[in-house]
């Protein structure tokens, strides 16, 4: 198992706590607008994500799965509750570029070089310049030998490699994942399913991802928050007691599958379905478009 602290190199970094952090999420909810157009993404949700561990959420589109990880990482404010990591709000975590963020969309500068994209990542973190840091992660992350291509000239896949070794170079101890393998194609999104948790699932980093897809919840996690339909409530909590690394040969296991049973029937999936990704949409009435964009 890969130990991120490894790749330390300032002093004040051994005084960092070997454990992720434990994050307090409290009565938090958010409504968009005001008055009659005013949309509910979030009724109050309270959950604890427990040191060092991987929580995925799951829920039809537009129960506030997203804006509850804004909100979780500081970028977006709620209407109600609170957010403490480790006690601190995480705004101030960020301001010390010990949280990140990956969306669907790599984003990276189409001007800069993978290799910039990442130090440019520990630069805005105000660390202190580590090429050997920056090159041993792109090569964990399978792209030695790019590190002077331009995102263009990369595959979907390998720029969400890229931006992930972005996410990982600042050291993070709170890794926040918005569908961040939702852009590439199917076989692309399981390779990397399997090969890039490793990274970060040494107890180190405390992981939010958000997904549609309930194998890759299963396959990426501790545990698995489902959702209810707008406005969002925590559902059900799953507890994924699964050996690590996972493997290919686990998705076809029996216990694989019976918590992806259990993950779909609290979906409200057919049994048939539950295997890929949720298909809840397909029974949720439709806000208007624009409260269904605030409150994805």
């Amino acid at each position: 198992m890969l130990n991120w602290l490894k790749l330390r190199t300032r002093p004040v970094a051994l005084r960092r706590p070997p454990r992720g952090p434990l994050v307090t999420i409290e009565r938090v909810s958010k409504r968009f607008g005001r008055g009659r157009g005013a949309v509910q993404a979030l009724e109050p949700v309270d959950l604890t994500l427990d040191r060092g561990t991987t929580t995925a959420i799951v829920g039809p589109s537009g129960c506030g799965k997203s804006t509850l990880l804004r909100i979780a990482a500081g970028l977006e404010t709620a209407s109600a509750g609170s957010v403490l990591i480790d006690g601190e709000p995480p705004q101030q975590m960020r301001v010390r570029g010990e949280i990140a963020v990956a969306f669907q969309e790599a984003a990276l500068l189409p001007w800069r070089t993978v290799d910039s994209n990442v130090r440019l990542a520990r630069r805005l973190a105000r660390m202190p310049p580590d090429q050997q840091a920056v090159d041993r992660l792109l090569g964990l992350v399978g792209l030695a030998g790019f590190e002077k291509a331009r995102p263009a000239a990369l595959s979907g896949g390998m720029r969400q490699r890229a931006a992930i070794a972005r996410c990982l170079a600042t050291e993070p101890r709170m890794l926040l994942l918005d569908e961040p393998f939702g852009a590439v194609d199917e076989l692309t999104r399981r390779r990397l399913n399997l090969e890039l948790p490793r990274l970060w699932t040494d107890g180190s980093t405390t992981t939010l991802l958000v997904t549609h897809s309930i194998q890759e919840a299963v396959l990426l996690s501790d545990e698995i928050v489902v959702m209810t339909p707008r406005p969002g409530q925590i559902d059900q909590r799953i507890a994924v007691s699964l050996p690590r690394p996972r493997t290919a040969a686990l998705i076809e296991s029996p216990a694989f599958l019976e918590i992806a049973r259990t993950v779909g029937r609290a979906l409200g999936i057919d049994s048939a379905d539950t295997p890929g990704r949720e298909q809840t949409d397909r029974h949720q009435p439709q806000p208007p478009k624009s409260a269904r964009e605030a409150a994805a």
